[in-house]
């Protein structure tokens, strides 16, 4: 029996979306006011859920409190009031879109959870544009 454990947290970050490699005119072209280069930001919401089958000696998935510790010291305190591409170390190369984002957070909380836990993540930009990774 296979149940879906879910988590909402949010942090507050800015970002640019540019590439070194482009013109400014491409990167005007492509990425608009987001290519801003004072940056822009984002209060953005998180939902991280975890699949697996229940413990049958604890009845739980996961510890909602270590779901919760997981985000808190790998995302929120990573990313929480910092400029992506200046402060994260995943984004000195890295494009910081809210794909990209939502790749990193999912890397991040993976590595800390046991392997037969499944786990997707849906990352919220603004209440209106969000994007979603599974690890497929």
């Amino acid at each position: 029996m296979k149940v879906t454990v879910s988590r909402r947290a949010h942090f507050n970050a800015a970002h640019r979306l540019y590439r070194k490699d482009w013109s400014q005119e491409k990167n005007d072209a492509i990425f608009g006011k987001c290519n801003n280069p004072n940056f822009h930001g984002h209060n953005y919401e998180l939902i991280a859920s975890v699949t697996g089958e229940i413990d049958q000696e604890t009845g739980y998935v996961i510890d909602v409190k270590v779901l919760k510790d997981i985000i808190k010291t790998e995302i929120e305190d990573a990313f929480d009031h910092k400029n992506l591409n200046l402060d994260v170390p995943e984004f000195k190369e890295l494009n910081p879109t809210a794909e990209n984002i939502v790749v990193i957070i999912h890397q991040k909380i993976k590595s800390k959870l046991e392997s037969n836990l499944d786990l997707e993540v849906t990352l919220y930009e603004t209440p209106r544009n969000f994007v979603s990774y599974s690890g497929k």
